[in-house]
Order: C-alpha cells, then sequence, then structure tokens
C-alpha cells in the first residue's frame, strides 16, 4: 500500500509540490526497505509471532526518526523547494508513533494467570478447568454473568449450556456476532458443590471479592463501550449492590466510567417463560443499541424472544 501523499501547507496555497510528495514517498519507501531487511534476517521467516512483528516495528522506528529529523532540518534551513511540508511531516510523525502490545497480547498473560490461580483452594482443588472469557478483544459490548457451570467447567467457555445458546440468540438479534462481542463471568471457577449433589451454587462474596481483580483487569483491557451485568449475582459482583431484578434491570449504571445495563440472566427466562418478562430483556438490549448509536429496524423494535 502507498503512503497517503501530502494535502497542503500550512499557509500556502494549499497544494503540495511535486518534490513534497517525492519526499513523502522517499521517506515511506526507506523505513519498507528496512523492514524487508530486517525480515529477511529472522530465522524461522514461515510465521511471525506478533511479538517478532512488534519487535521489527522497533527496530524501524530509530530509522525514522532520522529521516523525520533530516526533512526537519531541511526545512529550517532553506526556504527553497524540494522541502517538507508541515502537512508531510505531521504525516510521518504520526507513521513514527511506537506501537504498543495489542489487546490480545495482554489479554494473554492474564489468561495464564488465572489459568494457574489458586487464590480459592476449595474452588481450584475441584474445577475441571478455568473458564476465562471468549469474543473479541476489541468488542464493543461485554456480557458479565456470575460463574461457570458444569458445561462451562467441562468446555472451558463461558455460556455455551442452554443459557448460553439463548445469550447467543440475543445477540444475534441486536445485530452482532458472539464472535465480535465479550463474554466472561465474575468468578473464573465453578463454585464447587457438595459431593453427590448436582446443579449449580452461586458464588460466595468472599469467593467474587477475591476473583474481581481479574475481570477489574480484562475490562480495563478490552475498553467496551458498555457492559451488561446478566443477573442479581453479576450486580453485586460488579457494582457492591444487592436487590431484586425487579428493582434493579432495565436502568443504566457505570463501572469505573463505562455504562452498564442491568439485564435478567438467560438462564430466568428459561425458568420463567413469560412473554413479558422476555421482552424486558429484549428492550434492555434496545436501550443499548441506542446507546452504541446502532441503527434499529422494525423488526428489532417489534422482536420478542
Amino acid at each position: 500500500m502507498r503512503p497517503p501523499l501530502p494535502q497542503g501547507e500550512d499557509g500556502g496555497e494549499g497544494r503540495a509540490s511535486k518534490a513534497d510528495a517525492d519526499l513523502g514517498v522517499l521517506a515511506y519507501h526507506c523505513v519498507r526497505d528496512f523492514a524487508k531487511q530486517v525480515l529477511s534476517c529472522v530465522p524461522g521467516k514461515r510465521l511471525l509471532s506478533r511479538t517478532k512483528i512488534h519487535n521489527i516495528r522497533r527496530m524501524q522506528e530509530p530509522a525514522l526518526d532520522l529521516i523525520i529529523s533530516a526533512l526537519h532540518k531541511i526545512r529550517e534551513t532553506s526556504d527553497r523547494w524540494p522541502r517538507a511540508s508541515r502537512t508531510c511531516l505531521d504525516q510521518l510523525e504520526i507513521a513514527a508513533l511506537p506501537s504498543g502490545p495489542s489487546k490480545a497480547e495482554l489479554l494473554a498473560p492474564l489468561r495464564e494467570r488465572v489459568r494457574t490461580c489458586t487464590k480459592c483452594p476449595h474452588l481450584a482443588s475441584s474445577r475441571t478447568q478455568t473458564v476465562f472469557g471468549v469474543g473479541s478483544p476489541d468488542a464493543e459490548i461485554m456480557f458479565i454473568g456470575e460463574a461457570p457451570g458444569a458445561d462451562e467447567d467441562a468446555q472451558g467457555e463461558p455460556f455455551v449450556g442452554r443459557a448460553g445458546q439463548l445469550l447467543t440468540r440475543i445477540i444475534k438479534a441486536m445485530g452482532f456476532a458472539r464472535e465480535e462481542v465479550y463474554i466472561a463471568n465474575i468468578l473464573k471457577c465453578r463454585p464447587d458443590m457438595p459431593r453427590g449433589s448436582s446443579g449449580n451454587r452461586a458464588p460466595t462474596p468472599q469467593e467474587m471479592q477475591t476473583c474481581r481483580p481479574y475481570l477489574i483487569e480484562q475490562i480495563r483491557i478490552i475498553q467496551p463501550k458498555v457492559i451488561i451485568a446478566l443477573g442479581a449475582v453479576a450486580v453485586e459482583g460488579l457494582l457492591g449492590t444487592r436487590g431484586t431484578m425487579r428493582e434493579l434491570r432495565g436502568r443504566w449504571n457505570t463501572f469505573n466510567g463505562t455504562p452498564l445495563m442491568i439485564t435478567y440472566h438467560p438462564a430466568y427466562l428459561l425458568r420463567n417463560q413469560s412473554p413479558s418478562e422476555k421482552r424486558k430483556v429484549w428492550e434492555d438490549m434496545l436501550q443499548v443499541l441506542e446507546k452504541l448509536e446502532k441503527p434499529i429496524n422494525e423488526r428489532q423494535r417489534n422482536y420478542f424472544l
């Protein structure tokens, strides 16, 4: 891909000279050729990890800094062409900004810390595996439930049982794919159950408090535009608020500056098949779409789960 050409100079005639454009292209190709040389020296070229690519980018930066410095010097010491316009230099300086690790790269070490966590010995000894989260690290929406159940503990992914299937339907009705949002829980381990008993239990306040820093870090890295808390336990884990869902749902809150919508957990809708309750959840999702300034068609406005 060729670099964007300068659009003009501050205080000038609004047009860049051919020489000015050529300088910008020359700088771009110098850095590109430098990158090719670096790539040719990297062993095992079949597949470069994101870390190697990041390191190569860091190696390019001194070359680009040198070019920018030279162009600035030409501009300051000469009133004649060829010289770089302010626009050209601004574009090059933006290109020279260092690129940090991606959100996926930031989540990877956190996932590993969760995988080996033993802060709750009773949960660490009873779990099959931890359930970190799933979805896009660049998601606009982050759904947060309470804790993994038996299906999630077995598969290592949140919301994969019947409640998860209903959540996926809700996400699709909103106009998203499951892979485009992010789904996590307050607890990363399935709460242990007495031997011989079935079903799931809610996390204790102590368990939620112990696991909460992991979730806070996930949210900080992903930076969703909206958080959706699924059920009263998720609300307590996030906001420290206790109350009935009848009082809590459908209202906007904030979590560390991020808008947070409270709605019923999908498992509640499986137990209570009332159309009016399902409609309430959908009305909450319409509020989320409006908050995100997403278009809402007539079919969506009249939709029932």
